[in-house]
């Protein structure tokens, strides 16, 4: 008799959570297949620069060059004695009938899978701000991916907005890099902070670095502040208009301004995978569901911020958790997680603290001028947000049809979270009564001779 055939495990994304559950998989005697659109393995917060790179990896992650190190060893060890298989560069457009459709050079690509882990991390919240549309303004996270990846500033004299650890971090590793910031501005306030005390002690060291990095800042950091306007000329950006928590009007001079709310759950694979979602009232936003170790059905696992808004270090327990939940599903011997989970049930009360410190806008959302732009891509208006409410009964997707916000290339990404909440003020119900954009494929922008050369 043949020995039964090993099951086809398929894990998308090489960051912690991806690296981790290919790891422990691999140490199982299993060979997972590894499918990332970063030439190296990494995901966003580890992100690795090309061969040759001048810039340390102390200079690159800071506190966190020995994790992100460590990491880098582990999954090129694994590759370089075959235990995985490694599609770099390439990207998931589509999720049907256990088959993943794989873009890259070559054209789509179908890989089936037995089990799929879905480690896809997070993207920038972004909020509109008027003027936004304008060249020059970027989110923090590409700010931070020109740095790491390019050793590049985006801007010669730059002004960061939003709310959340990573505005600040971005904001000193800009500094240390010797690049001009000409403000850091948090909207919220030192009081909303403050309650954010209780979950932020669950991390007391990492609370720590926080607060140092910000002194870092010095006078530039302004916590409590509104954002009015982003002025541009034709070049580009040229200021940001705000006011201060004293509510004075200040002007400040800038050719690029980076913005990001915390980060949203990249989700779009998980909903064509078939997952039930549920409106998180803290995050504002809709999160796939799953157990405590990453079940989501269907032979579907998800792990790191593409299901539980974590970090690094959540990324990597979750990581572990959902590659032992898929060996015990599969008969496998699974190592004990009794240690794993209290971990995470640590990492979660950290970040339900910064969920209550750095919350999302809402006030600011909603009360966007008719004429400001809430939908880059499509170039569509707050006012035109409202118009689809009135006419669509306060649905999404209604609005989306008539709207067009969340039709361009983003697919909603950066627009669905503020769109809902213009649609929730307008219908007078909260943002899960509205519900959330329907993913479809793809999931990324492809061309259309890729789909040609399909194999």
């Amino acid at each position: 008799m043949s020995e039964p055939q090993a099951p086809r495990i398929v894990i998308v994304g090489a960051g912690p959570a991806g690296i981790r559950a290919a790891a422990t998989l691999a140490e199982a005697g299993l060979h997972p297949v590894v499918i990332d659109e970063a030439n190296r393995a990494g995901g966003q917060i580890y992100r690795r620069p090309p061969a040759g790179f001048l810039r340390t990896p102390e200079q690159l992650y800071g506190s966190e060059a020995a994790k992100a190190r460590a990491l880098h060893m582990l999954f090129d060890r694994l590759a370089e004695e075959g235990r995985l298989t490694h599609f770099a560069g390439r990207s998931v457009i589509a999720v049907h009938e256990g088959r993943l459709h794989v873009l890259g050079e070559g054209g789509v690509q179908v890989i089936g899978y037995d089990r799929l882990i879905l480690a896809t991390g997070a993207s920038d919240r972004i909020a509109p701000v008027p003027g936004w549309q304008n060249a020059g303004v970027y989110s923090l996270g590409a700010a931070q991916i020109a740095l790491k990846a390019q050793g590049v500033a985006l801007g010669r004299r730059i002004v960061l907005m939003g709310s959340g650890p990573l505005l600040t971090l971005v904001g000193a590793q800009l500094l240390k890099a010797g690049a001009d910031v000409a403000a850091v501005l948090d909207t919220s306030p030192w009081h909303r902070q403050m309650q954010g005390f209780w979950g932020l002690s669950a991390r007391p060291i990492i609370a720590l670095r926080g607060l140092a990095l910000r002194a870092m800042l010095g006078g530039r950091y302004h916590a409590g502040v509104r954002l009015e306007r982003i002025e541009a000329g034709a070049s580009g950006v040229t200021a940001l208009c705000w006011r201060d928590a004293g509510d004075r009007e200040r002007i400040t001079a800038c050719d690029m301004i980076g913005m990001g709310w915390h980060l949203r759950a990249e989700t779009h694979l998980a909903d064509l995978a078939g997952c039930v979602f549920a409106y998180d009232e803290q995050w504002r936003q809709w999160l796939p569901k799953a157990d405590e170790m990453g079940r989501a059905g269907n032979g579907v696992y998800l792990a790191g911020d593409g299901v539980r808004l974590l970090g690094a270090d959540g990324a990597e327990v979750a990581g572990r958790l959902a590659a032992t939940a898929c060996l015990a599903d599969l008969g496998r011997s699974a190592p004990s997680v009794s240690a794993e989970l209290r971990k995470l049930a640590r990492l979660e009360r950290f970040a339900r603290g910064l969920a209550c410190a750095f919350p999302w806008p809402v006030a600011m959302v909603r009360t966007l001028p008719d004429d400001a732009i809430v939908c880059r891509c499509e170039n569509v208006t707050a006012g035109a947000v409202r118009e689809g409410a009135d006419l669509g009964g306060g649905d999404a997707n209604r609005v989306k049809s008539l709207s067009r916000a969340g039709m361009g290339r983003c697919q909603g990404r950066y627009c669905q979270l503020a769109a809902v909440e213009l649609v929730a003020a307008q219908a007078g119900c909260r943002p899960d009564a509205v519900g959330r954009f329907r993913g479809q494929a793809p999931v990324r922008p492809a061309p259309i001779g890729a789909f040609l050369q399909e194999s």
